[in-house]
């Protein structure tokens, strides 16, 4: 039987400290909800004395889950507790996170204080918070680089004073994974009464090694891990939820297992990011644009093969709808064969070999390959789309509300629209919605500049989903607006 590790998720409180990442009530409800599905153990909610916002956050979420428990953070003083103990009134499981600093750098340059009075602030906190609630997590801050024996003495101390977790965290993410790892190990061999509370690790991602010491302190006792959706968090980010869910459920040697339903992390990662407004890098571990992507002839003749050949998880498990072969000058005749062969066509080998030359030859001139040009290589003008762009005309600007008129050609009739929004991209697939014949919803937003100066390219990535699937589109022209309507007109093509 496998230990359970409790996961305690961290998105709504130090995923939200992200510059520009604020959300309102609603969209940490949503969250709230969706981390609810996950299978999450511990929602942490906020830090109710910040602000008014963040107390009637944590309030509503406590109404509106009822499976994990509702955490709110606090400092080490009664007033913080009290305000914290008043937003959880209706949780049906509660916890009170309190805690300070543990290092000799906080303790001196942060609190001005001695050793000796923080350990009896922190006692003081967890006793009193032990008064209001039944749960309480004592959080050691900077114990990364906290002097051990000193940290031993304070976890003991603050159990003692009712802590039923204690969290160990690499505030600024100094420590190695062995280092950290021996961190654990120590409270574990030299805290007497450790075993009456659950080890928590909360790592952070300044040198990129969060998910690595967040293992090691598992791998060493500690039972619950501290995490956010896509690592989002303070400055580098913190440990990626996805990464140790699966890092888990496929390394069956740990003998680890959390309650996470992970078909529910991919379309959660979405949810984060379009109401964050942080986009995940394509090439993030678990739920990256790039994570189940094959461009390398030999990569993709291998999966094409055997999935397993490259891949130590299946898409699908994640919820992903399938792996991606991208054609590149670096593909083989094995992928070019196996995308033609998807769009209907079967060549003999010299057919596919005289294909293949004028594949490489234009591969080496354009980035992305699309069907409509695989088409143009093989003998036919072009792939007959449902949907093509015909005519765009924006008006923005200020005080002026944007307004878009967008002319589509569907199946050889056209239509017309005009639509406002809160910018001219808006506007215009707020038009581009009334006129298809599918419901989509845009999942990911993405511009690069190609060039550079005046005449600089830019490159629109897009991705929607519909009824479950996902499609993306990509679009090109020194008119980032025009270049938007076109990826979207591409995706919206995939969809239909």
């Amino acid at each position: 039987m496998n230990d359970k590790v409790y996961i305690f998720d961290t998105t709504l409180r130090d995923g939200e400290q992200v510059p520009g990442c604020q959300l309102s009530m609603v969209e940490k409800i949503e969250i709230a909800k969706e981390l609810e599905e996950l299978g999450v153990d511990i929602i942490e909610a906020g830090f109710p004395i910040s602000s008014p916002g963040d107390f009637h956050s944590v309030e509503e979420i406590s109404k509106a889950v009822n499976e994990p428990v509702i955490c709110a953070l606090t400092r080490a003083n009664t007033n913080d507790i009290d305000v914290a103990h008043d937003a959880l009134k209706f949780a049906k499981r509660k916890r009170i996170h309190t805690g300070i600093g543990a290092s000799d750098f906080h303790i001196k340059y942060k609190f001005s204080s001695t050793r000796e009075e923080i350990l009896e602030r922190a006692v003081h906190a967890v006793k009193y918070a032990r008064n209001l609630v039944d749960d309480v997590e004592f959080y050691a801050e900077d114990a990364g680089r906290a002097d051990l024996a000193y940290l031993a003495q304070l976890v003991e101390a603050v159990i003692k004073a009712g802590a039923t977790v204690v969290n160990i965290p690499d505030t600024t993410g100094y420590c190695m994974p062995d280092e950290y790892g021996n961190r654990i190990k120590y409270l574990k061999d030299n805290v007497n009464n450790i075993e009456k509370a659950i080890i928590s690790v909360h790592c952070h991602n300044d040198l990129g090694l969060a998910t690595a010491n967040t293992l090691a302190g598992l791998r060493n006792g500690a039972r619950q891990a501290e995490v956010t959706i896509n690592g989002i968090g303070e400055r580098a980010g913190n440990t990626s939820l996805e990464e140790v869910a699966m890092i888990l459920k496929t390394h069956n040697d740990v003998q680890l297992e959390t309650s996470i339903k992970s078909k529910k992390i991919f379309p959660l990662s979405l949810l984060v990011s379009r109401l964050m407004k942080m986009p995940v890098q394509p090439n993030k571990a678990i739920v990256g644009r790039n994570a189940f992507a094959h461009s390398s002839g030999i990569h993709q003749d291998g999966v094409l093969k055997n999935r397993i050949n490259y891949e130590i998880i299946e898409p699908a498990d994640v919820g992903v709808q399938e792996s991606s072969i991208i054609l590149t000058a670096r593909s083989g005749r094995a992928a070019l064969n196996f995308r033609l062969q998807s769009l209907g066509y079967k060549l003999e080998k010299d057919e596919l070999d005289n294909v293949y030359k004028k594949f490489l030859d234009y591969a080496d001139e354009n980035r992305t390959i699309a069907d409509d040009d695989l088409l143009m290589l093989v003998g036919e003008k072009t792939l007959a789309k449902k949907i093509n762009l015909k005519q765009l005309q924006i008006m923005c600007g200020r005080p002026l509300k944007s307004m878009a008129t967008v002319t589509l050609d569907i199946m050889n009739e056209e239509k017309t629209e005009t639509s406002n929004g809160n910018g001219p991209i808006d506007a215009a697939i707020k038009c581009i919605k009334k006129m298809i014949p599918v419901q989509v919803r845009l999942e990911e937003f993405l511009v690069q500049a190609n060039t550079g100066g005046g005449d600089d390219i830019g490159k629109v990535h897009i991705q929607i989903s519909s009824e479950g699937k996902y499609f993306y589109g990509f679009g090109v022209n020194t008119d980032i607006v025009t270049a938007s309507v076109m990826a979207f007109v591409d995706a919206v093509n995939k969809a239909v």
